[in-house]
């Protein structure tokens, strides 16, 4: 006789010597024993729980027989998928809540002044930026646990129903393998537009310069970046594809004029006028925040046949640096057609 069977006599002689005693019998003991009924030295809580609530051993045998097994994985199906939803959901909020943080807090700190400058006019661009960043990466990530929780959950109910999992594994690892080599572009493009978005390299609304092409950026996925060019022609480039990136809208910017004059001209008279000029632009209040420091003359760059080439810097505002360039050559030409300067041919 078992341990269990030897403990199930124990137990119902007690409740006969308790009932013989005037003692209230415990459930269990009244007609028979949950061992005897579910036919099996260890009942299942199920079938412990069937007895207990029936007292029947014809029920309790056909519960047993029929119903314990597949009700019980059931139950631990519909737990298995309660629990994975649940898990995927508090996943899912917390992502949303770190990418969009992580999203304001990398902008705000490289953005401080840009806010106040580029984007003092347009703010929808910024916060367009902003939701961009958060959405994609959110994105990528949410289907990432969402693969790997709902993927566990999945595996777990199919040992619950029996499956053998081992080929099952090594098939899908095949496969993956397979699927892996033939999609390598894309599994490149993903995780470089990844990298490209946790690191900010450039956002929607920067100009930038990816090698083949050459532009404003309107779109970024994690598969490509979608820009416009000053022809208005728009390029889509694999992410996977770019080797480097150069921004010209990322924290300053610098607009370098190189201003050729007359071979015979004064050079410390067209220097002075350059300098004045730049100073005027730099102090309106249209302009004096898109220049962020002083202008500088830097002298004279070359000397070309007959013409004088003298350099000038401004300190700019990001992605300002072409608007700033344009007003400053208006404003040379007037200068200089004030002061009697010549300006040469620019050397080629």
């Amino acid at each position: 006789m078992s341990s269990a069977a030897s403990l199930a006599a124990s137990l119902a002689a007690s409740s006969l010597a308790a009932a013989a005693a005037g003692k209230p019998l415990l459930p269990w003991a009244e007609k028979g024993t949950p061992e005897t009924a579910c036919g099996d030295p260890s009942p299942t809580t199920a079938c412990r729980l069937v007895w207990n609530v029936s007292h029947n051993t014809g029920f309790t045998k056909f519960f047993a027989t029929w119903l314990d097994r597949p009700l019980t994985t059931l139950l631990l199906i519909v737990i298995t998928f309660v629990v994975a939803l649940l898990v995927k959901n508090i996943a899912h909020r917390m992502i949303t809540k770190i990418t969009l943080r992580m999203a304001e807090g990398t902008m705000s700190e490289r953005a401080r002044e840009r806010a106040r400058t580029v984007f003092e006019g347009s703010p929808a661009l910024l916060n367009k930026r902003r939701a961009q960043r958060a959405q994609t990466l959110g994105s990528v990530l949410r289907s990432i646990a969402s693969v790997l929780i709902m993927g566990t959950a999945l595996f777990s109910i199919l040992g619950s129903l029996g499956l053998n999992l081992a080929p099952v594994l090594a098939s899908a690892s095949v496969i993956g393998v397979a699927v892996g080599f033939g999609a390598q572009n894309i599994v490149k493009d993903l995780l470089a537009g990844l990298f490209m978005l946790l690191e900010d390299q450039y956002g929607v609304g920067d100009y930038i310069d990816v090698g083949t092409a050459k532009g404003t950026v309107e779109a970024v996925t994690l598969r490509v970046t979608r820009m416009r060019d000053v022809d208005g022609v728009v390029w889509y480039v694999p992410n996977g594809e770019i080797k480097k990136v150069g921004n010209e809208s990322q924290n300053w910017g610098r607009a370098v004029l190189d201003i050729p004059v007359d071979i015979h001209e004064d050079t410390e008279k067209v220097k002075e006028i350059l300098q004045a000029t730049a100073d005027e632009m730099a102090a309106e209040a249209a302009w004096k925040h898109l220049i962020l420091e002083e202008p500088s003359v830097w002298g004279v760059q070359a000397l070309a046949g007959d013409a004088i080439v003298i350099r000038v810097v401004l300190k700019t505002a990001p992605g300002k640096q072409g608007d700033i360039a344009r007003e400053l050559r208006e404003r040379v030409k007037r200068a200089f057609d004030a002061a009697g300067v010549q300006v040469a041919t620019p050397p080629a």
